[in-house]
C-alpha cells in the first residue's frame, strides 16, 4: 500500500477509477483524490448517487459520475476501442446519454426469502438480489409494478398446492422455494410482462394472475414454465412502434433499450443512407432498421435468424405495403455471400454481442462500398471494423450511444465508406 495521495484519472471500461500509477477504486470519479489508506476524497464531477441501491445493486456502475464524466466515459470507451485497431475514424460525434427514467425494458429476478418475496437485480459479483425500491433508470411504468408483482407472487405462492415431505424437499404444510425471471417491456399497449420459471398452479392461482393482468392493465402476461411461452393474458394484439409501423412483438423479442437510444441509432442510419436505393440489414430482428429506411425509392432486404421475429417483421411490413422484404436466415451459419451482397447499394449489420466475423468477412469482399454497423460491444465492433478497414473501407463517423444509463454498457453506430 501506497502512503502516497493520486488523482484519479480517468474510469476504466468496467467501471474503476485509474491513477496515473496504475491504481484503481471502485466509485471514483475523475478528478476525486485517492488516499493511501485506499479512501477517495471527492473531486469537482463526484455526484451524490441517484439511487440508494447503489454499491450494492448490480445494475448501476457510475452514478457517481456528473454528466460531464459520463459522456466523456461513453465517448472514451468508443473511441479507445477504434484506436485500439487504428481505424483512424475521420470524426467522433458527443455522445447521445439516455436522460433517467426511460428504460422500457428490463430482467429482473424474483425470488421467494424467509417468507418474502425479493425482486430485483442481483449484487455486483454476488448471487444475492437486491430488493428494488426504487430504479431511477427505468421507466416509471416498469417501477410502479414492483410492489404488486410481490403481492401477486406471495399470492400464487399461497394458492400453489403443498408437496409432500421428504429428504431435502418441502413438508407438508411448507411451500416450495419460489425463483422466477421477470421481462418487463413498454409496449404500445402498455406493459408486457413475461413470467419464466414459474406456472400458475390450481385454479386459484390461475384467477390471480387474470386478476393482476386486468387490474393494472397489462398489455399481455405470458409464463413459461420451462416449454416455451405460453399467454395468459392479451386482450388485443400486442404490438411496438418501429418508424411508422406497429409491428407484433413475440414474448422476449430484443428491443432496443430506450425510446431516444433507438432514434439515434436509427437517425443515423437513416441520415447516412438517405439516397440510396437498396440496403440489406442484416440481423435485422423486427426491422428497426428496416422500417425506418425502406420507401418509395428504397427496398430493403431485412434478414432474421429468429424465426417468430422474422413472421412479425414479414406481416408488419406486407400491411404497411412497404418495401421490406423479409428472409429467415442464420447469418452466423449462412451469411450472405459476397455475390449476393453486391447486388445491394448498401448494408446495415446490427449483430448480437459477439460481432459478425464471417458476415463482416463476405461484405469485405463484396462490391458494396457503404456500411453501417451498430454495435452493442465496442470491443467486437472494433475487431469486425478492423477487416473492412483492411479491405479499403474508411471509417467516416462514429457516433457513441450511451442506452444503458449509468452503466458501463456502451453501443455505437459507425458509418464504413469505400470508392468504388
Amino acid at each position: 500500500m501506497t502512503d502516497e495521495s493520486e488523482e484519479i484519472l480517468r474510469i476504466a471500461s468496467k467501471g474503476d477509477g485509474v491513477t496515473a500509477s496504475g491504481r484503481f477504486a471502485w466509485g471514483a470519479a475523475p478528478g476525486d483524490i485517492l488516499h493511501g489508506d485506499g479512501t477517495l476524497e471527492w473531486g469537482p464531477h463526484h455526484v451524490e448517487p441517484a439511487c440508494r441501491h447503489f454499491g450494492r445493486c448490480g445494475g448501476c456502475q457510475l452514478q457517481q459520475l456528473d454528466e460531464e464524466s459520463l459522456a466523456a466515459f461513453v465517448e472514451a470507451r468508443v473511441s479507445n476501442a477504434s484506436a485500439s485497431q487504428e481505424l483512424g475514424a475521420e470524426h467522433i460525434a458527443p455522445p447521445h446519454l439516455s436522460p433517467p427514467g426511460t428504460r422500457r425494458r428490463a430482467s429482473l429476478r424474483a425470488e421467494s426469502s424467509g417468507g418474502r418475496i425479493v425482486i430485483g437485480f442481483r449484487e455486483a459479483k454476488s448471487h444475492r438480489l437486491v430488493e428494488l425500491e426504487e430504479c431511477p433508470v427505468l421507466a416509471p411504468e416498469l417501477t410502479a409494478l414492483l410492489a404488486p408483482l410481490r403481492k401477486l407472487l406471495i399470492t400464487m405462492g399461497k394458492a400453489a398446492p403443498a408437496k409432500k415431505g421428504g429428504k431435502g424437499k418441502p413438508g407438508k404444510h411448507q411451500q416450495p422455494r419460489m425463483a422466477a425471471d421477470l421481462e418487463l417491456t413498454l409496449v404500445e399497449q402498455g406493459v408486457d410482462l413475461g413470467l419464466k420459471g414459474l406456472t400458475a398452479e390450481g385454479l386459484a392461482a390461475t384467477e390471480a394472475m387474470l386478476g393482476f393482468a386486468q387490474e393494472y392493465g397489462l398489455a399481455r402476461l405470458t409464463m413459461d414454465g420451462g416449454y416455451g411461452f405460453e399467454t395468459v393474458w392479451e386482450p388485443e394484439p400486442v404490438t411496438v412502434k418501429l418508424g411508422a409501423v406497429s409491428v407484433p412483438f413475440p414474448p422476449g423479442t430484443f428491443l432496443q433499450a430506450t425510446l431516444d437510444g433507438e432514434e439515434a441509432l436509427v437517425g443515423a442510419a437513416r441520415e447516412w443512407l438517405e439516397g440510396v436505393s437498396t440496403v440489406a440489414d442484416l440481423f435485422s430482428g423486427l426491422g428497426t432498421f428496416a422500417f425506418a429506411l425502406a420507401g418509395p425509392e428504397t427496398k430493403v432486404l431485412a434478414a432474421e435468424a429468429a424465426r417468430d421475429v422474422h413472421m412479425a417483421c414479414k406481416s408488419a411490413a406486407d400491411r404497411a405495403q412497404l418495401q421490406v422484404f423479409a428472409q429467415h436466415r442464420d447469418l452466423f451459419r449462412n451469411p450472405l455471400q459476397p455475390d449476393e451482397l453486391s447486388k445491394f447499394a448498401a448494408v446495415v449489420l446490427d449483430p448480437p454481442r459477439a460481432g459478425a466475423r464471417e458476415q463482416v468477412e463476405c461484405i469485405a469482399q463484396s462490391d458494396v462500398n457503404r456500411v453501417v454497423y451498430v454495435s452493442c460491444n465496442p470491443s467486437s465492433w472494433s475487431r469486425d471494423a478492423a477487416r473492412l478497414v483492411e479491405e479499403g473501407f474508411r471509417l467516416v463517423e462514429l457516433r457513441p450511444v450511451g442506452q444503458f444509463r449509468w452503466s458501463t454498457h456502451v453501443e455505437l453506430a459507425s458509418l464504413f465508406v469505400r470508392e468504388g
